[in-house]
């Protein structure tokens, strides 16, 4: 090392020494700072000796605890109390303190509580509707939800439920169609740096607004953070008589933009998906809570459900994280909305944005025939105010009306078969001893030549198959039968029992639903009279038994479902039977119908290629069995 070397390094420790004398802390600053470290070392060890006090199972012991702890108190000065809160809060240090002041904003359907600590919609309460035993119905309250924005400050994550917002206006109701804003506000030490909600409700509306603002945060909210997460969670409460039924129609709905997708209703699960989502709704049996996008949310959103397995107050927990976009270097405002109201689908499609589709109407070809043909004749009957068993009884017949064609095709098809039974007996008895291809193959050319199809029956059956499956859907889900009684049925959405065991009775349940035992005695009523009329009274037994048992089998789903439904497929049974009586008695002229099928068989037949192919399959197939045999 030469000499410049030398000197220069001894030039900077003499810089460095001087920097260090000049800049070293006065006395005073020292002592305080080191008042201030003792203050943070005394204060955790109170709270070391307050967690010892929690945790102490024995009373002498959390005594003597008391005791010692009095030895110890420590009192932290102004200064320490103020360095060690802003540590903690940062800017937000005079939001950590404040009362939990409610502000409640009603309209003239429902009304809805905010509070300031969190700035959160705290409870939701419907005013048109109520719970199953007659009090008020609370969608959700401050106990059993939680609304709050997460983000990262100061190096550690901050939430907003723990803060405290500052309102800008007293309770207020609107009507009409006036509407009201309400902003709560989350101060950053500044007014001019705040995180904001603003509620908007509008009388006589289910939906109302929400904004959610930033202003000046760019220093507080780190950098790095390109969003914000709105998190939600709700515990939802027993609302109807039937818990079960709640749980069998609750469940979490989404629209991830692309499609309409739910959580299965019978899972317990936790979804994680990529793509913007517009809307997120917590879905009770005959209500539900929606939160949706003006935009969308943006990707990397959460939701789960989980079943409420020991609280007879709660049915489902339902959790969403959604994110909410974020720009550090500029103010930001994020609009959204709220529903909280009925599952009724006028409601719901009035507002365009698919919510109907929470509405279980059924599978493709089911939802179709209930949305365009179910619903809207239901809706014209309501419009009567009629009682809506007398609703669902008019409903009934329009429905069969509409469906006569088809049964009477199904009669027709039976009475021909009816006819031909005689002589479908002297195959059997002809044929009995003999191979059942034979005794098939005499069967099919009687048919033809009788110009008779024996599935022309098996058709107009299942052409009424997707209504039926589709009111299956219908009544259940539909909310103007909740608690509309009608005879002794209390309630038309949920079972009617007129006599509670106090057990539960495997297979059955605990109680005896009337409308349930009428359909299932209508059923085996409509069975056996049908196979009189019809003359199917010697079909095997086997099958004979098994039209028999499922109706009871059936009984016992039907006995915990809805009693609209029950009275519905009674009224249904009741009147296709009337139909098929009529018909055979009345409308179908047998001797005629014998007298033409026995002038079908003098005509030559005519066969189909479908017919000729089936009948050379049979053909291969005997002469197959003839060669085995050989």
């Amino acid at each position: 090392m030469d000499r410049n070397s030398v000197i220069g390094l001894v030039i900077i420790g003499g810089i460095l020494i001087g920097w260090m004398f000049f800049t070293k802390p006065s006395a005073q600053e020292q002592a305080r700072v080191r008042h201030l470290q003792d203050s943070v070392v005394q204060f955790d060890s109170l709270q070391k000796v307050k967690l010892a006090l929690k945790t102490s199972t024995s009373k002498s012991t959390a005594n003597k605890s008391i005791s010692s702890a009095a030895d110890l108190t420590i009192t932290l000065s102004d200064s320490a109390k103020s360095a060690l809160e802003h540590s903690a809060y940062g800017d937000f240090i005079n939001a950590s303190k404040g009362e939990n002041k409610i502000i409640t904003i009603e309209n003239e359907v429902m009304k809805v509580n905010v509070s300031a600590k969190g700035g959160r919609i705290a409870s939701v309460q419907l005013k048109n509707y109520k719970r199953y035993d007659g009090t008020p119905l609370i969608l959700f309250d401050a106990d059993s939800s939680t609304q709050n924005i997460s983000f990262t400050a100061y190096n550690k994550p901050f939430s907003t439920d723990s803060l405290y917002f500052t309102p800008d206006a007293e309770s207020f109701s609107v009507s009409g169609t006036s509407s009201k804003s309400l902003s709560m506000r989350l101060y950053a030490g500044s007014k001019g740096k705040y995180i904001e909600y603003i509620y908007s409700i509008t009388g006589n509306e289910y939906m109302m607004g929400c904004r959610i603002n930033t202003a000046g945060m760019q220093d507080i909210i780190a950098n790095t953070s390109s969003d914000l997460k709105f998190n939600w969670q709700m515990r939802t409460p027993m609302q109807e008589q039937n818990k079960q039924t709640q749980q069998r129609a609750s469940t979490v709905y989404y629209n991830n933009v692309e499609d309409i997708d739910k959580i299965s209703e019978g899972t317990e699960e936790k979804k994680s998906f990529d793509t913007k989502v517009k809307w997120v709704a917590f879905k009770q049996q005959f209500f539900t809570s929606v939160i949706i996008a003006d935009n969308a949310f943006e990707k990397h959103t959460e939701v789960e459900t989980a079943m409420e397995h020991t609280s007879a107050k709660y049915v489902k927990n339902y959790t969403a994280q959604l994110s909410i976009p974020y720009n550090p270097q500029q103010n930001g405002s994020f609009g959204m909305r709220f529903y909280f109201g009925p599952n009724h689908y006028k409601t719901l499609k009035k507002y365009d944005l698919e919510l109907e589709k929470q509405i279980a109407l059924g599978w493709k070809i089911f939802g179709w025939i209930n949305r365009f043909l179910v619903i809207p004749i239901f809706n014209f009957l309501d419009s009567f105010h009629m009682n809506y068993g007398i609703i669902i009884l008019v409903l009934t017949i329009i429905l069969k009306l509409l469906l006569l064609p088809i049964a009477y095709k199904t009669v027709l098809s039976s009475a021909k078969m009816k006819v031909l039974k005689p002589e479908i007996d002297e195959i059997n008895e002809k044929f009995k001893n003999e191979d059942a291809v034979k005794k098939q193959q005499a069967t099919m050319a009687l048919y033809k030549q009788a110009g008779v199809n024996p599935m022309a029956g098996c058709i107009p059956v299942l052409l009424q198959m997707p209504i039926l499956i589709a009111l299956f859907n219908f009544f259940p889900a539909s909310i103007e039968l909740r608690q509309q009684g009608f005879l002794w049925a209390h309630d038309l959405s949920t079972y009617d029992s007129i006599y509670n065991f106090g057990f539960a009775v495997p297979w059955y349940g605990d109680h005896v639903s009337l409308f349930a035992l009428l359909m299932t005695v209508s059923t085996l009523l409509y069975t056996w009279s049908n196979s009189q009329l019809m003359g199917t009274q010697n079909q095997m037994p086997g099958m004979k038994w098994m039209m028999y048992l499922m109706p009871i089998m059936f009984l016992g789903f039907m006995n915990s479902y809805s009693a609209g439904l029950s009275w519905y497929y009674f009224l249904a049974n009741m009147i296709t039977f009337g139909q098929t009586w009529v018909m055979q008695k009345y409308v179908i002229d047998h001797d005629k119908l014998h007298a033409k099928i026995q002038e079908n068989k003098k005509k030559p037949v005519s066969q189909s290629k479908f017919q000729a192919r089936l009948e050379q399959m049979t053909k291969e197939r005997q002469a197959q069995a003839s060669n085995k045999k050989k």
